[in-house]
């Protein structure tokens, strides 16, 4: 947090500067309201300590000016005038609070913490709103070898202060362990806060990690913090790292060296107290011998490096993920209906599936099986035709159903039927369509589901 002191007296200015900086704040001293409007206009100062008579001017017009502006410093106001008008009229001006000279730094540091807990509130808050709230805690005992050693990893650098660089295949769960080393951290009551490098554009990158001051650019109508003071005491996801452009990798190293940043439009720096985790499922050694990662910088975010395996390397774990999956979307859809439950096929073909596309794409397809299936049980009819086709066939050639299930059955001997009337038809689809007692289209709708899930073949070689 960055304080201004501001005060025409210049040993009470130093008072409170020695004071706060014990507190472990970043403290600026301006003496005037010139003096303090001019520093207050770059839009970085959190909090503001003023006192309300001043040479040139007064507090309270001072914050009237700065809200009028656009700027969200909060001010905490000082006087040795006090009375109950002024304080109103004060706290009608925006000012979070109020207090009156002489003051013990014991008290003045516990409002001024009081206002940064506040402000870290409704940072934290508004920046939540970005973000889709995801559970970092542990899905189930992971079973497989390869995920076993990655947890190992993952909880022996959480708690440290550590930059982390997680690695591995699109949608193999990075996010999910990056979150977890937060939460599993010191810093897990401050905000986690994930940024996807490649969907800001290049543009506005600068501007939206460290911040910029009003008027820095065309369209900067009022200051701005930045992601890396947002995250402030917290931990910064850089999702994506690798699609960073190399002017940008630059100004991060020296944020990642100094642990400060520099807002656009800015003459001056502030430090940062903020973790970093970044992702990538590029290659980035080989990105640094094509000269388009800095080396220095690869070696800066690969201080401790975690592969997050692909899903085919850790089959053992993917009927626990099947059934967390699935209880998610049942406590999600609001129905109040029991936990869905899936058919043994359909789990046997989930499990011989290769999944290119990890851990999303068995969330995307459990999740449009959920929306398919009938009741609160998933068939093998519910999934997408490149899986159900590794269902294991019986020797008539038909998919083998799980025993006591009917519906899978019945499809097969509806198959069979359908096919016959065809044949009978001469391929005749509207007639076999009439034959059946069912419209045309309901015809095609059923042809190209028998289809889907090979049915079509094995209805012909039992005819």
């Amino acid at each position: 947090m960055l304080v201004l002191v501001i005060d025409d007296e210049q040993a009470i200015r130093q008072v409170l500067s020695i004071a706060l900086s014990r507190g472990g704040y970043e403290v600026e001293q301006a003496g005037s309201v010139g003096e303090a409007s001019a520093r207050l206009a770059r839009g970085d100062i959190d909090i503001a300590i003023c006192d309300i008579k001043l040479p040139d001017g007064n507090g309270i017009e001072l914050v009237k000016s700065v809200r009028a502006s656009g700027i969200d410093t909060a001010f905490l106001f000082l006087t040795a005038f006090a009375s109950m008008e002024t304080a109103v009229e004060a706290l009608r001006a925006g000012a979070a609070d109020y207090m009156t000279k002489p003051m013990r730094n014991e008290e003045m540091l516990h409002r001024v913490g009081r206002i940064a807990a506040l402000r870290g509130l409704r940072d934290e808050n508004r920046a939540l709103r970005k973000v889709v709230d995801e559970s970092a805690a542990r899905l189930f005992e992971f079973k497989s070898p390869a995920m076993q050693q990655c947890d190992r990893l993952l909880r022996k650098v959480a708690p440290t202060d550590s930059t982390v660089l997680l690695t591995g295949e699109s949608g193999t769960g990075k996010s999910v362990a990056a979150r977890r080393i937060h939460q599993d951290s010191p810093r897990r009551d401050a905000i986690f806060l994930p940024v996807n490098c490649s969907a800001i554009p290049e543009h506005l990158l600068e501007a939206e990690l460290f911040g910029h001051t009003k008027g820095a650019f065309t369209g900067a109508d009022r200051a701005r913090k930045g992601l890396f003071a947002e995250a402030d005491r917290g931990t910064l996801f850089l999702d994506e790292i690798g699609e960073l452009p190399l002017h940008m990798q630059t100004k991060l190293l020296h944020v990642l060296e100094d642990k400060a940043v520099r807002a656009v439009g800015s003459d001056t720096s502030r430090r940062v107290d903020t973790r970093i985790i970044a992702a990538t499922n590029r290659d980035l050694p080989e990105m640094v011998r094509q000269g388009r990662f800095r080396e220095d910088l690869f070696f800066r975010l690969s201080m401790f490096e975690v592969r997050v395996p692909p899903l085919r390397e850790r089959v053992e774990d993917l009927n626990g993920l099947v059934r967390f999956v699935l209880r998610s979307l049942g406590a999600g859809s609001g129905s109040g209906a029991g936990a869905t439950t899936i058919d043994p096929v359909a789990e046997h073909v989930l499990t011989a599936y290769h999944w290119p596309g990890n851990v999303r794409e068995l969330e995307n397809v459990l999740n449009r099986a959920y929306i398919l299936s009938e009741g609160d049980r998933i068939a093998l009819a519910d999934l997408p035709a490149v899986i159900a086709r590794l269902a294991p066939k019986s020797q008539a050639g038909t998919p083998i159903a799980s025993e006591g299930y009917l519906r899978d059955q019945l499809r097969a001997v509806e198959a069979r039927i359908v096919q016959r009337v065809l044949e009978e038809s001469q391929d005749d689809r509207r007639a076999a369509a009439q034959r059946l007692g069912i419209g045309l289209s309901s015809l095609y709708r059923k042809l190209e589901e028998f289809d889907r899930l090979g049915l079509s073949n094995s209805a012909r070689a039992s005819t």
